[in-house]
């Protein structure tokens, strides 16, 4: 009898050690700088999904299916106004603005509309409306575009279950479909990977997301595959349901937020080893509740979509490192942020 009770405390103990073992992760502390949470009527987000960052003049893009908009906010957070129905925006998935302003919303089936890439100039008016159903490649007629991205000379775009992305010259014609074939698990066959976001840097780079895999993806500004990053799974240090992915070579990382452990994971940019997490759910400022996109500004500022707290919450990282909890706090950034004059043209709905 002592014995077996001395086997199950043996049991329980390496059963601690080895959880004890499997939390103790990098983390690093969040400084909150701003909570984004109305719109500019003044209502609040109902499923703030996705954001977007002009490029150029920093503005913030914050898409809200709920609402049927997409809110932009100058630099400094303010609600400058917003693009709803009246400038043909229905129900919006992801934004992308590249360069010359130019802004890419990804727009489901509504009504007799399908689901289509809308592209829309600064000041907010319909350029052209770019519909996948024609396309030549296989599911193009059920293709329905939930995030695009937009690099110098090609427009990227990813699909609810899609297994791969689709890539657009930047006149919306179609040139040809990235796919990546893996496996989550050794022990599982590989297969075609669907993508659930894309995100291309400011050096050109091109990341695929897949939530089911839980891995990303990295290609050159060429099309060239780089290397993958990211491990299954639902504990510490893993993904299990990513939804968005950023990235910044400046401040060295790959960032991705995972949807169902309610975190985010930072990888080395260089080759996208697992770094530290930030995060964890919760409703105070610095925590997620389900979070769903997330955006790096040319300042390094961080911005996440977190759905279900109904906002967006902008951040930089703290100096410290270790491992501990994260403790979040409202702080100024690390360094003053020069706000650029907004480009002429663009106007409210």
């Amino acid at each position: 009898m002592r014995r077996a009770v001395w086997v199950a405390c043996l049991i329980l103990l390496i059963g601690a050690l080895f959880c004890w073992a499997q939390e103790r992760v990098p983390v690093r502390r969040l400084k909150v700088i701003a909570v984004l949470t109305r719109d500019a009527e003044g209502r609040t987000f109902l499923n703030p999904v996705a954001v977007g960052i002009d490029p150029a003049t920093y503005e913030v893009y914050v898409v809200d299916p709920g609402r049927w908009e997409i809110t932009v906010f100058s630099p400094d957070f303010f609600p400058r106004y917003s693009l709803g129905k009246g400038r043909g925006i229905f129900l919006p998935y992801g934004v992308a603005i590249d360069e010359e302003g130019r802004i890419y919303v990804c727009q489901a089936y509504t009504g007799k509309k399908p689901a289509r890439l809308t592209v829309l100039n600064g000041a907010g008016i319909i350029e052209k409306e770019i519909v996948f159903k024609d396309m030549p490649f296989n599911g193009a007629d059920g293709f329905a575009p939930n995030s695009v991205a937009v690099g110098r000379r090609h427009i990227y775009v990813a699909g609810s279950g899609f297994e791969g992305v689709v890539v657009l010259d930047r006149e919306g014609h179609f040139v040809r479909v990235i796919r990546v074939r893996d496996h989550p698990a050794p022990e599982l066959p590989r297969k075609w990977a669907q993508i659930s976001d894309v995100y291309v840097d400011s050096r050109g780079r091109v990341y695929l997301l897949s939530a089911e895999m839980g891995r990303f993806y990295v290609f050159d500004s060429l099309g060239h595959f780089l290397f993958k990053g990211g491990k299954k799974g639902g504990g510490p240090g893993k993904l299990s349901r990513p939804r968005g992915i950023a990235a910044d070579p400046e401040l060295g990382l790959i960032l991705v937020v995972d949807y169902m452990r309610h975190t985010g994971l930072a990888y080395s940019y260089r080759e996208g080893h697992f770094l530290f997490e930030f995060g964890g759910r919760g409703w105070s400022p610095g925590w997620f509740n389900y979070p769903t996109d997330i955006a790096v500004d040319p300042a390094g500022r961080i911005y996440v979509a977190d759905l279900f707290n109904h906002r967006v919450q902008v951040f930089v990282f703290g100096e410290e490192e270790g491992v501990f909890s994260p403790s979040p706090s409202f702080i100024t950034p690390l360094r003053p942020l020069e706000i650029p004059k907004k480009k002429p043209g663009k106007k409210p709905k």
